[in-house]
């Protein structure tokens, strides 16, 4: 318990600290991060991270996750470009490979390389607007919130099981007590800068978030149940890996630029 409160704590400040910093120090830290998570999720897998088709969508994630745009570069293909072209190169590894590299495989590294270098892709963008501090703090609260709340309310109330087949742990009062909870949090902020957000879409906002992010968790609980883990990695003694920590994150914050909640 005491090694898992001092990582938490040495990690929480580093990581709040180059969020307060943003541009690159910010932008560098989500890079990393996502670096780290896609090779927890190749490993998980079963993958090496040296195989062509790992590199390959390595790769589709750096272009995808990386601000290009601070760095004054403009990409000549758009997302969905990147995504098709990674689509075509690992199938033709397939091919290349006499199927030693099924399409099995290269489906699950594209479906990785997606859900991670977007995910953080938008983590990145959220930061980097004018008021892209108070946007990402709210939403990164709204989510610890979440989870907070969820636990504690469960703990002390939970009776109903949410999905038990997944995540036993988790009931039905918990994520009603994390989206309440949200939803208070996200009043707060309206509170204390009502020229940026109405009480209206804070609500929506709070709600949204706590949602969209245990439905976050709970696909990450899904996929390590199927692979027989308990957490995706070891980089954070007595917390798990990237992959651990930021699942609600990697679906919470391109689901709310999507639904257009946050300015771009």
């Amino acid at each position: 318990m005491k090694q898992r409160i001092v990582t938490g704590v040495i990690a929480g400040l580093v990581f709040i600290t180059l969020l307060v910093l943003g541009g690159y120090w910010y932008a560098g830290l989500i890079v990393l991060l996502s670096i780290i998570g896609y090779r927890e999720y190749i490993q998980m897998n079963g993958f090496t991270t040296h195989k062509l088709s790992s590199f390959t969508g390595l790769v589709t994630l750096l272009l995808l996750t990386i601000p290009w745009e601070m760095l004054g570069v403009t990409l000549p293909v758009n997302p969905i470009t990147i995504i098709w072209l990674a689509m075509f190169v690992l199938l033709f590894i397939t091919v290349a490979s006499k199927n030693s590299i099924t399409i099995d495989q290269v489906s699950i590294i594209l479906l990785g390389a997606i859900y991670i270098g977007m995910g953080f892709h938008y983590m990145i963008s959220t930061r980097m607007p004018e008021h892209g501090l108070f946007w990402t703090v709210l939403v990164f609260v709204c989510i610890w919130a979440t989870d907070s709340g969820a636990y504690f309310i469960g703990s002390k109330i939970g009776k109903r099981p949410l999905w038990p087949q997944i995540s036993p742990k988790k009931s039905i009062e918990g994520a009603i007590g994390g989206i309440v909870i949200s939803m208070l949090v996200a009043l707060g902020f309206a509170w204390y800068a009502p020229e940026l957000i109405s009480y209206g879409t804070a609500i929506v906002l709070g709600f949204v978030i706590a949602i969209v992010g245990q439905i976050g968790d709970l696909i990450q609980s899904a996929y390590k149940r199927v692979k027989g883990i308990k957490d995706t990695g070891t980089l954070l003694p007595g917390h798990g890996g990237v992959l651990d920590r930021v699942d609600s994150w990697l679906i919470v914050f391109p689901f709310i630029h999507w639904l257009g909640i946050l300015p771009h």
